[in-house]
């Protein structure tokens, strides 16, 4: 009994019926966005201009903005209506205005990049180049919300929401950055994030249309109509399995440069040496692990053979090539072995260690002076110990350090050592005048005697 009151109170928050619209309505809303004359391409000219402008800038915001002014959903939409319900003039229609829709945006991108002084690739234009299938996941749950919003009356903010989180837009203005400067790869790369997220959010769409019970047309024909699914299903399988590819591609690189960073940290541990640069890359199914070492030199043939070894015991990083050089440090190999790109680097680190050095040097340098001031006391003054106390026959000026047997603590004290012919009866006005001659407190006269 509990149960059954609770999958009742779960599909109540689950049930859209009370929230449908009309077919009827629905239908009119998804076709009224497929067309595409008129204002609406003059709109999509423009979103273009501004989503370009903001990949040219690097600016989330402008390109945010831009793929609010789009009207690329409606056709997308439209065809996923379209192969849902078997109405193939609506499939061509829509087909076809999405495509004179690319082809416009990829042109006035192409064009704007053309006469745009930033030539310079940007993170927001090289983000739209390496589809994943994450990307296949965000248009086909984009693509759901999408149909959800349209065939409800309560539609809210989800068109738009979907067409931010498919962004639809930036990548066709990668396309024509990829045309404009001749780098074929933007262009394939960003073209195909393209078509993974109008494919995916038009078979969410036609999912959509099969659960709410869209009318199909009546007139269609059963065979026309199973090749239609059969090419709906090629293409989703065509599209599908190079984003798979992609998206394993980027998890193996992934676990690799971890792995190899954690390496580097836990075993290039030395006490006068560094570690100035670490980079992990894999190319050409090859994993390569770059270390430069800064500080006092290393046998780089003996850590080479010993890291090796290391590298082996895991699995991730087994059959990595390890390329170690020496950086430029106290006692290492030349500058010119460090990476070309970290010159200027190494030389403001070395520049730094040398100031320090030189500060390091500057205090010894002090303490010798001070030491040997001390040191030639006791010759300063024996002229004058001679006039004021003829039976002393040397004097030495000294300090040492005196323990305390029961407490074993330390204390500093000024020792006057002095060898006299005959003993001196007044110590205490002795002492005042060395300390006053000297400068030093706390002396303590040591007499050993004749």
């Amino acid at each position: 009994m509990i149960l059954d009151i609770a999958k009742d109170k779960l599909k109540g928050y689950f049930d859209l019926s009370p929230y449908m619209e009309s077919e009827a309505s629905a239908r009119k809303t998804i076709l009224d966005g497929v067309s595409f004359r008129g204002p609406n391409i003059v709109i999509l000219i423009l979103a273009i201009f501004i989503a370009s402008l903001g990949l040219n800038t690097n600016s989330p915001a402008v390109i945010i903005g831009a793929m609010l002014i789009s009207p690329l959903m409606g056709p997308i939409i439209g065809v996923g209506l379209g192969a849902g319900t078997y109405d193939f003039a609506l499939i061509k229609r829509s087909a076809r205005n999405l495509a004179a829709a690319a082809l416009f945006s990829v042109i006035a991108s192409t064009l704007f990049f053309l006469i745009s002084p930033v030539s310079e690739g940007r993170s927001e234009l090289l983000a739209r180049t390496s589809p994943t299938i994450y990307d296949v996941l965000i248009g086909f749950f984009g693509g759901g919300a999408g149909i959800v919003a349209a065939a409800c009356r309560q539609k809210g903010n989800v068109i738009p929401g979907v067409a931010i989180a498919t962004a639809l837009m930036p990548p066709l203005c990668t396309a024509g950055y990829g045309l404009a400067t001749w780098q074929l790869q933007y262009f394939t790369g960003a073209f195909y994030l393209f078509l993974i997220n109008s494919i995916f959010i038009a078979f969410a769409t036609l999912v959509g249309v099969k659960l709410f019970k869209f009318t199909p047309v009546n007139f269609v024909d059963e065979l026309r109509r199973r090749k239609v699914q059969r090419i709906v299903l090629s293409i989703v399988v065509v599209t599908l399995l190079p984003s798979v590819y992609l998206t394993f591609l980027m998890i193996r690189d992934s676990y690799f440069i971890n792995d190899a960073n954690n390496f580097v940290d836990n075993n290039f541990v030395f006490s006068n040496t560094q570690v100035f640069s670490k980079k992990a890359y894999i190319s050409h199914w090859k994993k390569h692990i770059d270390v430069t070492l800064i500080g006092e030199s290393v046998d780089i043939d003996s850590l080479q053979v010993a890291m090796a070894r290391q590298l082996q015991e895991s699995p991730i990083l087994r059959g990595s090539t390890l390329h170690i050089t020496q950086g430029f440090g106290a006692g290492s190999a030349n500058i010119s072995q460090a990476p070309r790109e970290s010159i200027g680097e190494v030389f403001t680190a070395a520049m730094n260690q040398i100031d320090g050095q030189k500060a390091e040097i500057d205090s010894l340098r002090s303490q010798i002076l001070r030491r040997e001031a001390f040191d030639s006391l006791s010759y300063t003054i024996a002229p004058e110990i001679k006039v004021l106390y003829p039976q002393i026959a040397d004097i030495a000026i000294c300090r040492t350090l005196v323990c305390n047997t029961a407490t074993r603590s330390l204390d500093t004290v000024n020792l006057a050592i002095i060898k006299h012919t005959s003993p001196i009866t007044d110590q205490t006005r002795l002492t005042r005048y060395l300390e006053t001659r000297t400068g030093l407190g706390n002396i303590r006269i040591i007499d050993s005697g004749k």
